[in-house]
């Protein structure tokens, strides 16, 4: 079977259930050709290449039958296109010619070997004809309104058969489709057709005119009038089900989730003891999870999507779904997708740690990509996408999570057109020089751009995410907001002036936002007032016996810049030997996650830095660098946060940064005069107004300013402090997660 459709009143028309059930009959027959012939120039096709709904085409025909393209190489169909090519004068002399018939107005969209325009049909004259011919050219007119100077002999119709005859395809097995007047030389090249429901007229009545004995006039638009020819036409597969042509809807039954999160870890921990699987609450309180886990308080019904490390993909006696917290969350249940050890390391621990983590944080030349690793990747994608796509009930809301599940909105919205799809980047993201270095780049914006609503951390990845589609697809930009005063603008390395809000992008509207995540302040201060916590504060301020503490606490990772940061503190001691003794670098690193090789060679810089370090500038009862390289539980991390003097977070990527605000709120409630310095480059630095903000790939700059910090007046750095407290407290964690889900909501309507 060799389909051969018009796109945008036929391969695209219809509604939703029609065109899957058509795309899913193309995906499933496997000799089946698709030929996309559109009017459309070969730059707006482009970005269906990237829609994961739609199957990829083996050829284009676009430009009414100007550009003949192969669909996987988009390398001209040669000597057709030369062809073409030969007989068309030139753009430039079209206009040239007919720039006298000031009725015609140029259509501003992609052209190739044409010149279209718009126009009345009486406008069209004989003296117009008359300077098309002598052009050596035709006019073709359709739809009321749309007018083509066209090679002589080129048509949709020309260009396929001589695509048809070039290629050896049997025109017995081709069946062409169409809905408008554009489309009539399809119906005249002898070969089966169906005109579409919702067509033109004047093509139906041509087709008629005609003869038309082997066209079928559907009665339902789009996909679904296609459908009811390839069946009239005999053309299904035996395997097709006739019921998937006739079917309105009936399929399995949805589920009963209004909201459905979407996550890659589950809401507690599983620990396996004595041979029995337990549960367990997250340990840390101020993660992300416990605010995932509030947007489902009050009783709303839902569904936790998330893996389940299993010895099998089918473990025996395995539990799908199982209660999160029935006191708590009495109609929220998890529904664990199992996967093995293997299938964790290669997809989150391997490939995205090494493929996407490098390029999201600007260090493309570390990435490392695999198409055998991607093709893992999808599928995991897939079964979390399937396993949402059952728990959702009609309309539901899907929120999900980070770029571990990049190609979720795509599979999900083939499978669930009816869903609402929200996304939330954990991280940054990219410019296009950037981004577009993954060899997968088209697929992924295609399955982002199946999402409602797309949010970030902060205006900045914003505007990144929409220039990375405009290399991808048409973008319309339908609004614009200010980003002052909630973040910075200028003078900020991050910092923009407005944020797009929404875009018109190929076919689809998609909301955008900007909501930095905030942390649970009463968790923190309520964490301050146990005893066990004073009693650490206690014993932190007696190891520095008076001494000015400087905190750094940041996973082991070159994003965090640890190097950078060492060697900055060492400039510090050797510019200012006035602080040897009195100074005191506190340096948490924890470690990441056991199986990720790629930070090995990290952490033997670290140590041979800190042992320099200390080496150099250690006198009797005092040295300079405190390093832990390990996990610290989260109650010591707020008691050193409480007793610092300076927190020194300087990364040389961060999609946002917890610990600079973590350490607010705890010094703000303890003291209330220390000093955050943070790296410009960190997306807290737009949103943190009263931070210090340095360079952290300038050694001298980092020094330079942490010295500033050191040395700040009480008043200033109380000021400072008070600052950044109100901007902590007034965006936190529940209003980041409220805030989302409200835009998300609006945004799906």
């Amino acid at each position: 079977m060799v389909l051969a459709t018009e796109l945008d009143g036929g391969f695209l028309g219809g509604s939703a259930e029609d065109q899957r059930r058509l795309y899913q009959v193309l995906r499933s027959t496997p000799d089946a050709r698709l030929i996309f012939v559109t009017g459309r120039g070969l730059e707006r096709v482009l970005p269906l290449l990237s829609d994961p709904r739609i199957p990829n085409p083996d050829y284009i025909i676009a430009d009414v039958g100007a550009t003949v393209v192969h669909g996987s190489t988009l390398e001209p169909v040669q000597p057709i296109q030369a062809e073409i090519e030969r007989r068309w004068p030139g753009t430039h002399r079209v206009l040239e010619a007919l720039s006298g018939f000031d009725f015609l107005q140029r259509q501003e969209v992609p052209q190739e070997r044409r010149c279209s325009f718009l126009t009345e049909e009486d406008r069209i004259d004989v003296d117009l004809r008359g300077v098309v011919s002598e052009l050596g050219c035709d006019l073709l007119f359709s739809a009321g309104r749309y007018l083509d100077v066209l090679p002589r002999g080129v048509t949709k119709g020309s260009t396929l058969r001589a695509l048809l005859a070039h290629e050896g395809l049997d025109e017995d097995s081709v069946v062409v489709a169409g809905d408008t007047l554009n489309d009539l030389s399809l119906f005249e090249c002898g070969l089966k057709g169906i005109v579409v429901g919702e067509a033109e007229p004047a093509l139906r009545q041509k087709v008629s005119e005609n003869g038309g004995t082997d066209t079928y006039i559907a009665v339902r638009p789009g996909g679904g009038g296609i459908l009811e020819g390839l069946r009239e036409h005999g053309l299904l597969p035996k395997h097709v089900d006739a019921g998937l042509i006739d079917a309105e809807g009936e399929g399995d039954a949805n589920g009963d989730a209004q909201l459905v999160m979407v996550y890659h870890r589950l809401p507690f921990e599983e620990v396996r003891r004595g041979g029995r699987v337990r549960r367990r609450r997250p340990k840390s309180p101020n993660g992300i999870i416990p605010t995932l886990l509030g947007c489902f308080a009050g009783g709303r019904e839902g569904s936790w999507v998330a893996w389940s490390k299993q010895e099998s993909r089918e473990p025996e006696r395995f539990e799908t779904h199982v209660a999160v917290d029935a006191r708590r969350y009495p109609k929220l249940t998890a529904a664990r997708i199992p996967l093995t050890s293997q299938d964790v390391n290669l997809f989150y621990e391997t490939f995205s740690k090494e493929a996407f983590w490098p390029v999201i944080f600007s260090f493309p030349s570390r990435a490392v990509f695999n198409d055998e690793h991607w093709e893992h990747y999808l599928e995991i994608n897939r079964l979390f996408a399937e396993q949402a796509a059952r728990e959702a009930e009609d309309g539901a809301l899907v929120w999900v999570h980070d770029y571990n599940l990049w190609m979720v909105p795509g599979f999900l919205r083939e499978l669930r057109p009816d869903l609402r799809i929200a996304f939330f980047h954990h991280t940054a993201f990219p410019p296009p020089d950037i981004f577009n270095i993954i060899p997968w780049r088209r697929e992924i914006i295609g399955s982002l751009l199946q999402c409602d609503y797309v949010g970030f951390h902060i205006p900045r990845y914003v505007e990144n995410f929409v220039d990375v589609v405009r290399t991808h697809t048409t973008v319309e930009v339908l609004e614009r907001v200010p980003c002052a005063p909630r973040y910075l603008t200028y003078g900020c390395s991050l910092g923009v002036a407005s944020m797009t809000a929404s875009i018109r992008a190929g076919e689809r509207t998609v909301e955008l936002g900007a909501h930095p995540v905030g942390i649970d302040v009463d968790s923190i201060d309520s964490i301050l007032q146990r005893p066990d916590v004073r009693e650490k504060m206690r014993e932190i301020r007696d190891q520095l016996a008076g001494r000015t503490c400087i905190l750094s606490i940041e996973r082991l990772d070159y994003v965090k810049g640890p190097i950078e940061k060492l060697q900055a503190f060492e400039k510090l001691l050797e510019d200012h030997p006035e602080l040897h003794g009195e100074v005191v670098l506190v340096t948490v690193c924890t470690p990441p996650a056991p199986g990720m090789k790629i930070y090995r060679q990290i952490r033997e810089k670290v140590d041979q830095a800190v042992g320099r370090i200390n080496g150099r500038f250690a006198k009797l009862g005092w040295q300079p660098v405190h390093y832990f390289f390990r996990s610290l539980p989260f109650e010591e991390v707020v008691a050193h946060y409480a007793v610092s003097d300076v927190a020194w977070i300087t990364p040389l990527r961060d999609g946002l940064n917890m610990v600079a605000k973590e350490y607010i709120a705890a010094n703000h409630a303890e003291s209330g005069d220390g000093v955050l310095v943070l790296s410009e480059f960190a997306g807290a630095a737009v949103e943190l107004h009263g931070a210090i903000l340095t360079n952290p790939y300038h050694t001298d700059s980092m020094a330079e300013h942490l010295y500033r910090a050191l040395m700040l007046e009480p008043e200033d750095r109380r000021t400072r402090m008070d600052r950044l407290y109100d901007i902590v407290r007034a965006n936190d964690v529940a209003g980041w997660a409220g805030e989302f889900l409200e835009r998300a909501a609006h945004a799906a309507r």
